[in-house]
């Protein structure tokens, strides 16, 4: 398997994306594909900068043995469209962001995380940030259904 880098992103970088980072990174890990894979991820946005992922989002992946302590909020630089091998929204808005920010020599690297999912009909990952925390598992729900699928995309080279 060819090393495969991978950048999530949604707007502010503390809630989702970070979580699809956690999960994947872990997933990743645990069948021992680590060396395989390079994962980040980071905001449209730059509100939040600098700061750790939201508490409801630590506590929920954290019931479900992820460790997001260590991520730290950042922006989507233009030295990240070349960097990475595909970079994937949380949502179609992130994603027209991105692709207008994205040189048109990259633009075949942009898509939708949800795309990897395999058993569920969404496309976008909603964003919890102004619910309960329902809104978190059902994120975890979809992140982890994603990131299954795009492991398994990886092993069959179909990224």
């Amino acid at each position: 398997m060819e090393k495969i880098n991978i950048l999530l992103v949604c707007m502010g970088n503390i809630c989702r994306s970070p979580t699809a980072e956690g999960v994947l990174r872990t997933l990743v890990e645990r069948e021992g594909l680590a060396a395989f894979f390079e994962i980040d991820s980071a905001g449209t946005h730059g509100y939040h900068v600098g700061e750790p992922a939201d508490e409801r989002a630590l506590e929920a992946a954290q019931r479900r043995g992820y460790d997001l302590s260590p991520l730290r909020a950042r922006r989507v630089s233009e030295v990240d469209f070349m960097r990475f091998d595909r970079i994937l929204a949380m949502d179609r808005d992130n994603l027209s962001l991105l692709q207008r920010a994205c040189p048109v020599e990259h633009k075949h690297k942009l898509g939708l995380f949800l795309e990897y999912a395999g058993s569920c009909e969404e496309r976008e990952v909603p964003d919890p940030y102004y619910g309960g925390g329902d809104g978190f598992e059902r994120v975890l729900d979809l992140v982890e259904d994603a990131a299954r699928g795009l492991i398994a995309a990886m092993r069959e080279r179909r990224l």
